[in-house]
Order: structure tokens, then sequence, then C-alpha cells
């Protein structure tokens, strides 16, 4: 430490030493002022919208503060007259140069602040695409970043509502489209039947009761589904054969594909094991044939393979149809999508077997596909069935 200020730290003891009732009327008076300002300015820049203004607040405070220390060590003799109009004009001069950093450094500030004001505004009007993009380290850049991700969130939230809405309406619609039928089938085959209009009653009764069994099928279908995708399904897992469960389905399909003109065939080389509820894989296999059969010409056959590889054992459904398009198979799983929205209940169904295949799949956590053409052709795949360790 040089000379000069060793010998005015040593002058400056000396004083305060001599006068310590001063000294310590002049330390409180400071630290009151210090608090004082402190409360006034932060209670200011409640009410003060500009950043800039703030911190040039703070700024001529402490300059303020820095005034009134000058004039305590005056007070207590420390600095001469001469001394203290010096330390007066130095932080004068120094106001005015504090002054003008505040405003040149504040701008970048003050700017991103009115951007986010203005971002914040757009949003809440419903913008979803605004975004603040605030380029900064501190908080407020770390602010304007948390508020884009929010908006983006709220952005993708807004779209799933909105693609859950159209969902809802597109169920709603095809639910009535598909119960519109049967119970107006219904209706007038009552009032025919009350009217006394009929001459051959036991042929309307029989449709009267297809009309009841498609609405009881639409309406179960409905709740499978329900149950499949709450995760609600209750599935009994056992040791299974995947052949004999293929050709059970097979049978029972059989009557509805000779109605149809169509043959089946099951190819497989064995048992094939897995593990899995033996009725729930029954009824995909049977949604898979029963879909393939309907879009498979007269005179044709479906073929169904069973095997296994390494990742585990699988079932592929064939016919000798066109295939599915390309732009349908991508959704051919969803509810209610038909490759021909024309088809009626009697020739296209409600649209629901192979979203509830879907579903049966993966509730055993296996997989199902659309393979390309020739032919219609699906598939799904179960995980490997666990080996038993042998006894050492």
């Amino acid at each position: 430490m040089s000379a000069p200020f060793v010998t005015a730290a040593a002058t400056w003891s000396e004083e305060i030493a001599a006068h310590p009732g001063r000294a310590a009327l002049a330390s409180i008076v400071l630290l009151a002022a210090v608090l004082g300002a402190g409360w006034l300015v932060r209670a200011m820049n409640r009410r003060t919208r500009s950043l800039r203004a703030q911190v040039l607040t703070i700024t001529l405070t402490g300059l303020a503060l820095g005034t009134a220390a000058a004039l305590a060590l005056a007070w207590l003799m420390v600095l001469d007259g001469g001394d203290l109009a010096t330390v007066i004009s130095v932080l004068a001069l120094t106001s005015v140069f504090a002054a003008g950093l505040v405003i040149v450094a504040t701008a970048p500030l003050g700017r991103d602040v009115r951007h986010l004001e203005a971002t914040v505004g757009r949003i809440e009007h419903g913008d979803r695409t605004a975004r603040a993009r605030i380029d900064r380290a501190d908080e407020l850049g770390h602010v304007g970043r948390a508020l884009d991700q929010l908006n983006a969130r709220l952005d993708d939230l807004e779209r799933e509502r909105t693609a859950l809405e159209a969902e809802r309406t597109e169920v709603l619609a095809s639910i009535s489209h598909d119960l519109r039928t049967p119970l107006a089938a219904l209706r007038a085959a009552v009032e025919a039947l009350a009217d006394g209009v009929v001459d051959d009653a036991p042929r309307w009764y029989r449709s009267m009761q297809r009309d009841v069994e498609a609405l009881g099928a639409l309406v179960d279908d409905l709740f499978l589904l329900v149950r499949v995708e709450s995760g609600r399904l209750d599935l009994a897992v056992t040791s299974i054969d995947l052949a004999e469960v293929a050709d059970t389905a097979l049978d029972a399909l059989a009557p509805t594909a000779g109605a149809a003109g169509v043959g089946l065939t099951l190819d497989t080389a064995g048992r094939v094991g897995t593990q899995g509820d033996a009725a729930a894989l029954g009824r995909v296999v049977r949604n898979l044939v029963d879909n393939a059969i309907r879009h498979t010409p007269a005179g044709s056959t479906v073929h169904v393979s069973v095997g296994v590889d390494p990742s585990g054992p699988w079932i592929r459904v064939v016919d000798e149809g066109p295939g599915f398009d390309p732009e349908f198979a991508t959704r051919a799983f969803d509810r209610f999508t038909r490759a021909d929205a024309s088809r009626t209940r009697d020739t296209g169904g409600a649209g629901l077997g192979l979203a509830i295949a879907r579903g049966l799949v993966e509730a055993h956590g296996g997989e199902v596909w659309v393979e390309p053409p020739p032919g219609g052709r699906v598939a799904f795949s179960l995980p490997a069935e666990p080996t038993s360790a042998t006894p050492g």
C-alpha cells in the first residue's frame, strides 16, 4: 500500500478516535440513511414501470449516499473544506457519467422487457405461435425461454385438444351411423307387425333378430374397445398353443367363409407356444380373418400361417384381394375406419375389428402391422415364451 494512503488512513483514524461520540453518531445516521434509502428505492421501484428508471434511481441513490458519507467525514473533520468540495465535485461528475452509462447500458434490457411484455400479450390473446426468443444469460433470459416453452406446450395441448374433439365427433358420428340402420329396420318391422300388414311374420321376426344381434355385437365391441384402450382389460394369461388358437378361430369362421365362397387354409409346422389369453388371441385371429374374408373375391382363399422366430411367435393372414391402399394402411387399425367408407354393416362391419385386434395384441405386449401387397397381408407377433430354468 502506498505511503499517501497509509498517511490518510492514519489521519482518519486519529480524527475518529479523537471524536468517538461524533463518529458513533455519524455511523448511526449513515446506517439509517442507507436503510431508509433502500426502503424508499424499493417502494419506488415497485411503482416504476421502467427498468431503466429503476437502475438509474439505484445508481443515483448510491452516489447520494456517497455524498452523505463525505459530509459525515467533513463533520468529523477528517476532510477539510477543500477536500469536501473536491469529493462532491467528483461525485457530481460521476453521477452524470453514471446516468449516461445507465441509459446506454440498459437500452437492450428495456427493449427485451418490452418485447417480453408484447409476447405475453399475444399469448394472452391466444397466439400460440408467439415466441420471445430473448438471448440473454440472466434471469430475464430464463423467463423468456420458460415462456417460449410454456407457449409451445400450450400449442401442443391445443392441437391435442382439437384432435381429440375431432376424434370424439367422428366417433359419435360413426356410432350414430352404425346404430341408425338396424334401429330404422327394427322400427319399420315393429310398425309393420303392429299394423298387421306383413304376410310372412316369421321372416320379419328373423330379420328383427339379426338387427338385434347386430346391435348387440356393436355394443359389445364398443365396451371391449373401451376396456382395451383404458387398460382395464383383464387377461387370463396361461401357456397356450398359438397354432391351436388359430385352428379354433378358422373353425368358427368356416360358415362365414363358406357363405362368401372363400376357402380357408392353415399352415403351421406344429405347436407354437406362447403366454397369453387364448380367448383374446382367438378374437384377434377371427377379426383379422373376418376382415380378409370381406375383402377377398369369391372363389379365392384366405391363407393363415403360424410360426415362430427368435423374437417370438407370429401369425400372418393373407387374402387374394387387392390389398390395403398405402394411404389407408397407415390408419387401418384406427377406430371406425373402413377402406371403403360407402360399405354397409353387411359388407364392411362397423370398423372396430382391426382396432380391437391391435388393442388385444398390444395388451399382450405384441405388435400388429399391415404388410405390402400382393394381396391383403396383416400380421402380428407376440413376445417369446419365457423358458423355464433347467435344474442343475
